[in-house]
């Protein structure tokens, strides 16, 4: 049994000034305290005082790492109070800057770096994890870190946070959790160039050799841990398709930007429709950006038309695609894989024209580029709509495709609009809109509990599906009235609860599940409190 000092710097079981005076007596913790016993409640406080004296969010972020490092119950007790305050410093858009300063901001080793040199022996290295019953992974190879691009083994910071909401968004026990960085080398020049960056200072893997490597950690894993999730999380397109394909029916895994991200739009789309009085089956949907959120958010909605009685015929010709070329038509010479079943039979247009043309209900930005809704884009779609419903989706907030103020501006306060990242709220001419963020942690935790508390062999589209639904469900009118298209965040943990025992319900329903899902999901869960 740990004593003295061993216990306080065990992150795990550290109470700090928490510790009763029976507890000092028992670890032998007399005299390395202060005298005053302060609660949870008490040291919560001295955090939120804490972030108040920062200057930058940055720092606030920082100063949360080292929070966790020093006293995880304490760390999570304090996201969990305030979500609505937290969750961005600690995920989008912080996590974007820490992601790009990482190594600069480097402090304390968390995760799993399986590098290139590891090849060969993954299962061997995953052994050195401290942890021996692991049960959600999160990994990304830091090719694409939102809107961000390569930031090679930089994009640890995307693993961590997302963990960081499965544990204070659905209570998964954050030592069932592990962060995963397969370091496979970075094509940003300005990174192998910087002496302090701290990943494998190569040009990246690229085809059959990369896919190998990859096939080698998901094996180790299958070995290592068979109960665990796997979430891939910012691969590029193409491998982030080839990796789902090739996994979603053998494995218990997803994609959270192609599917996560699919599940929480179509939950705002859903809810939107209570606004506009527009019937889901009738609506027209244009996308601008054709990458993997893009793509698979047009997956799932397909899936909601065909659930509404639609053909899949009938329900292709409801989603528009506009990439950089222009609309996705079938008369171009070449389209990638994911692009084909959207290709329209159009006329090459460029986004006006085509809004012009198809007159779309519901216009999602997808595409890392700022300023890409722009004034008479806005205009055009209220023109068109009574209530136009935008969704600028890109993160971090610096890459939205327009802010929530100039939606709801340029649209005389008409617009219904959602963002990936979190904007505040507006006052238009004496009205205060508080736009809602369509964040992934609404979705991707409670599918991941869902599954996991029913040992899932796979994740189904069906469970994004009715997650979205259960997520829509949870919108009151107070929130529609005040511009939100989803639940305050602070809501989030009842939301997870509720769409994992539906995920689980689904799997149980489907012969997906290998147990029964658990009658009292929320006594389970992992709670922080000392």
């Amino acid at each position: 049994m740990k004593k003295g000092y061993d216990i306080l710097k065990d992150s795990k079981v550290n109470k700090s000034t928490s510790f009763t005076v029976s507890e000092r007596d028992e670890y032998g913790l007399h005299g390395l305290l202060p005298h005053k016993q302060g609660s949870l409640e008490d040291q919560k406080k001295r955090v939120f005082e804490n972030l108040n004296r920062k200057a930058f969010d940055i720092e606030r972020y920082i100063y949360l790492s080292a929070l966790k490092e020093r006293n995880e119950r304490l760390y999570y007790s304090s996201v969990m109070s305030d979500l609505q305050r937290i969750m961005p410093l600690i995920y989008t858009p912080t996590v974007g800057q820490a992601c790009k300063e990482f190594a600069q901001i480097f402090r304390f080793p968390r995760g799993m770096y399986i590098h290139r040199e590891f090849k060969g022996k993954i299962k061997e290295v995953l052994g050195n994890w401290p942890e021996k019953d692991v049960r959600t992974i999160v990994v990304t190879d830091g090719e694409r870190i939102l809107g961000l691009g390569d930031l090679g083994s930089n994009g640890m910071g995307i693993p961590i946070g997302k963990l960081d909401l499965y544990v204070a968004c659905a209570g998964i026990d954050p030592k069932h959790c592990m962060p995963v960085m397969l370091d496979v080398g970075t094509n940003n020049q300005e990174l192998l160039d910087d002496p302090l960056y701290l990943g494998y200072p190569e040009k990246r893997l690229e085809g059959d050799e990369y896919f190998e490597f990859v096939n080698e950690f998901v094996v180790a894993v299958q070995e290592k841990y068979p109960d665990a999730l796997i979430q891939f999380e910012d691969f590029t397109t193409i491998n982030a398709y080839k990796l789902l394909d090739k996994y979603k029916d053998k494995v218990l895994c997803f994609n959270d930007d192609i599917q996560g991200t699919a599940g929480v739009v179509l939950a705002g789309v859903f809810a939107s429709c209570r606004i506009t009085k527009k019937e889901y089956k009738d609506l027209k949907i244009m996308f601008l950006g054709a990458g993997s959120a893009a793509t698979g958010i047009a997956d799932l909605m397909l899936s909601a038309f065909m659930d509404e009685g639609l053909s899949e015929k009938e329900a292709k010709k409801k989603l528009w695609l506009i990439d950089s070329k222009g609309l996705v038509v079938k008369s171009r010479k070449t389209i990638a894989d994911n692009k084909i079943p959207y290709a329209q039979d159009q006329n090459e247009m460029n986004l006006i024209q085509a809004i012009k043309e198809y007159k779309p209900d519901i216009l999602i930005g997808a595409t890392a580029s700022p300023n890409t809704f722009t004034k008479e884009v806005i205009e055009l779609m209220t023109e068109i709509n009574e209530r136009p419903v935008i969704f600028a989706l890109s993160n971090p907030t610096s890459k939205a495709e327009c802010t929530a103020e100039q939606a709801y501006t340029w649209s005389k306060g008409k617009a219904v609009f959602a963002s990936g990242s979190p904007f505040s709220e507006v006052h238009y001419e004496g009205h205060v809109f508080k736009p809602g963020q369509g964040n992934n942690a609404y979705i991707f935790p409670g599918v991941g509990l869902g599954a996991l508390l029913t040992k899932s062999k796979s994740i189904s589209e069906k469970m994004f599906l009715v997650a979205a639904k259960a997520l829509a469900f949870h919108v009151t009118e107070l929130d529609l009235q005040s511009g939100s298209l989803y639940p305050p965040l602070n809501s989030i943990r009842e939301v997870s609860i509720e769409i994992a025992r539906i995920v689980g319900e689904e799997a149980v329903s489907t012969g997906l599940a290998q147990c029964e899902l658990p009658a009292d999901v929320e006594s389970i869960v992992y709670n922080p409190e000392y």
